[in-house]
């Protein structure tokens, strides 16, 4: 049985890598408050790890360009019936505007989204920790998105480990070295002053439960799961950090 007309359908972008889009599901599926299969959000994934490195083109510089192939696939997921998308990669949004400006369907960006979320959950002025791809600093994707709210950002001075962490994620989740160099980075961000941390790699999303902080920590692809609950049951995305079934929060999740 197919799912009800009324709840609408999510297209995700993933592979990148690939068991973090597995992990954007589950953590969709465990969101959506249901009783049977049938109330279930339909999601369509294009789980393409063929996705040029975005390491590779934005770190180094040597790499193909990462945008055609995303643009396509946004397309193609448009095209397959998906009505908004996800994409559960944090560095591939330096490519959002591309990946918007191709489709007629709204692309729920995790970039602004999450941004409003740490803003809704710290203390006025206080500085964010980014736990994310060197690519991320690079970039400045939450630099610029904080800074419109009003924050300031804080990364780990070394961001060699970060990346070689990350790499070891894509090898195994179980990695030990990667853990260590996850809460050795938030210990890190914590004692210069950050007052909330931020998980920016839908990688480090797999190992979060590696950080021990007192510290509030927004973790991106937990943003992302609620911002397509809520567009696919059409209530409203919940800023708090506290995640809550659709309908019982406040704020609204758009077109980015």
């Amino acid at each position: 049985m197919s799912a009800p007309a009324t709840i609408r359908r999510i297209g995700i972008l993933g592979g990148m890598g690939p068991q973090a889009t597995v992990l954007l599901m589950s953590r969709i599926i465990d969101r959506t408050p249901a009783k049977d299969d049938q109330d279930h959000l339909p999601m369509i994934v294009d789980n393409n790890p063929q996705v040029p490195s975005r390491v590779k083109a934005i770190i180094e510089g040597t790499g193909e360009y990462p945008a055609p192939m995303l643009v396509a696939m946004a397309r193609r997921l448009e095209a397959f019936g998906a009505d908004a998308l996800v994409m559960p990669c944090n560095t591939a949004h330096h490519y959002a505007p591309a990946i918007a400006a191709a489709v007629a369907i709204p692309f729920l960006d995790v970039v602004e989204l999450s941004a409003d979320r740490v803003v809704a959950n710290a203390r006025p002025t206080c500085r964010v920790g980014i736990l994310g791809s060197p690519a991320i600093a690079q970039t400045g994707l939450f630099d610029r998105a904080l800074a419109a709210r009003g924050s300031s950002t804080i990364y780990p001075v070394d961001q060699g480990p970060l990346l070689a962490a990350i790499r070891a994620i894509k090898v195994s989740s179980r990695s030990d070295v990667a853990r260590r160099t996850l809460a050795a980075s938030a210990k890190e961000l914590e004692d210069r002053g950050a007052g909330i941390l931020l998980v920016a790699c839908s990688e480090f999303s797999i190992i979060a439960d590696a950080i021990s902080s007192d510290l509030p920590v927004v973790d991106t692809l937990d943003v992302l799961a609620d911002a397509a609950v809520a567009f696919a049951f059409r209530t409203a995305f919940p800023v708090s950090n506290q995640t809550a079934a659709p309908g019982l929060v406040a704020a609204s999740v758009g077109r980015s």
